[in-house]
Parts: structure tokens; C-alpha cells; sequence
């Protein structure tokens, strides 16, 4: 009787302490005093990097499941999977940039290429280093960009929607123009151009080029200087 009474006190003991124990366990894991977890290889779509409230700071995924453009939280312009890599956001919930990649070939054709970006506020890519190519011609290099303030990269993509709803005739090329006018422009770009030449290229505000740095695919360099309407003004070459 003894015995029994004694191993009925054990057991209860064990029972006790292991539901402690559990409870200890559970309490760490909520709390996120968990102990780190270590994976030797992983296989995944994608990952979701956020704020302890839920807010999305980042996304790396695969082509099917990465999003499309996001502006304070709300997508707009085209749907998910059209591009491959990772996705910032900033504080808002809108998209800041990020790094995409990929290729296709149908035959003896081909695309290839790659890019990470930072985005202007409210707005598409400010600075992007890219890389792309299609069969034998290619481009690689740094590019600077600004956009008008006043209109976001949503609002502009919404009304291009608009815009394609418009019957033909004046008043959608005039839509178009006025448009066309709140888009990106091109202030800097270095590095290799499609014709093969290495390239210093310096715009104005509105996009056109007024100085250029260059040595051409034969190995030839010149300085070239250009007027608003694109028309060389000055050439200094070696």
C-alpha cells in the first residue's frame, strides 16, 4: 500500500513537472525568446520579411508568387508574377526598389538580363544597375534618373490606363503629351552602350543629351558636345 501510494506520488510529481515545463516552452516560443533555429538547406517560394506588425518590408520569391507593384499597400499597374528576386518596401508599405533577374529562349533567340534599383519617393526606379541583352546586342551600366513630384507612379500608371480607353483622335494626343510630360528622365548613364562604345552620358532635365564621354568598339575616344535638339556642337578627340 505504501509502494502504491509513493509511485502515485511520483507520477503526479512527473505529470506536474512536465506540464511545467511545457507551459515554459510554449510561453518562450510565443514570446520570441525562442532559441534560433538552423537549417542546412532549405527549400522555399517564398519568404516574407516584416515588423513585428505584420508590416511587409521585403519579399524574396520565386517568379509565380513575387508580387507585382505596390503602393501604400494597395497593387496596381499588373498582378504578380512577371518578375523573379527580392522586393523593398519602405515605411508606407510602397515599393522602393529591388533586385530581378531572368532569361527566355525560343530557338536560337534569347533574353537575358538583371537589375537592382532604388526607387525615387512615390515614384519608379532613381538609380538602377542593370544588365541586358538580346542575342548579340547588349547594354550594361549605371543609370540616374528623376521624375516630377505632384503625381505618383501609381497615379501616372492609372491614368496611361485611362488614357488607352480614349478613342483615336486629337484629344488623346494631347492627353498623351501632357502625360508623357510627368514621366521619367534619364540624367546619367555609364557604361557599356548597344553599339559596343564605353559611354559617359550626361542629359538635361528633359531627358536630352549635352555631353558625352566616349571610346567607340575600335578603341577610339572623343568628347562630344551637344545641343537640346541632339545635334553634335563640338567634338574634342584624341
Amino acid at each position: 500500500m505504501d509502494k502504491s501510494r509513493r509511485d502515485l506520488k511520483l507520477m503526479r510529481m512527473y505529470v506536474t513537472l512536465s506540464a511545467l515545463f511545457m507551459v515554459i516552452g510554449l510561453t518562450s516560443i510565443l514570446s520570441g525568446r525562442a532559441a534560433k533555429t538552423h537549417f542546412a538547406e532549405i527549400d522555399v517560394e517564398r519568404i516574407n520579411i516584416v515588423e513585428k506588425d505584420g508590416k511587409l518590408r521585403m519579399v524574396m520569391a520565386n517568379k509565380e508568387r513575387t508580387p507585382g507593384p505596390v503602393e501604400r499597400g494597395v497593387p496596381f499597374a499588373y498582378g504578380g508574377g512577371r518578375r523573379v528576386g527580392l522586393i523593398f518596401y519602405n515605411d508606407e508599405g510602397t515599393e522602393c526598389g529591388g533586385l530581378a533577374f531572368g532569361s527566355s529562349r525560343t530557338g536560337d533567340t534569347y533574353e537575358a538580363g538583371a537589375i537592382l534599383a532604388f526607387d525615387q519617393y512615390d515614384q519608379d526606379q532613381a538609380v538602377a544597375l542593370q544588365h541586358y541583352e538580346s542575342n548579340s546586342r547588349r547594354y550594361s551600366g549605371l543609370t540616374i534618373s528623376e521624375y516630377p513630384t505632384g503625381i505618383t507612379n501609381k497615379q501616372r500608371s492609372e491614368r496611361y490606363a485611362e488614357l488607352e480607353k480614349m478613342a483615336e483622335g486629337p484629344a488623346k494626343q494631347k492627353a498623351k503629351s501632357e502625360l508623357e510630360a510627368l514621366d521619367g528622365r534619364p540624367r546619367a548613364y555609364f557604361g557599356r552602350a548597344r553599339d559596343g562604345a564605353a559611354v559617359l552620358d550626361l542629359r538635361d532635365p528633359a531627358g536630352k543629351t549635352r555631353l558625352r564621354l566616349q571610346v567607340d568598339p575600335q578603341g577610339a575616344a572623343r568628347i562630344e558636345f551637344l545641343d537640346a535638339a541632339g545635334q553634335v556642337t563640338k567634338t574634342i578627340a584624341e
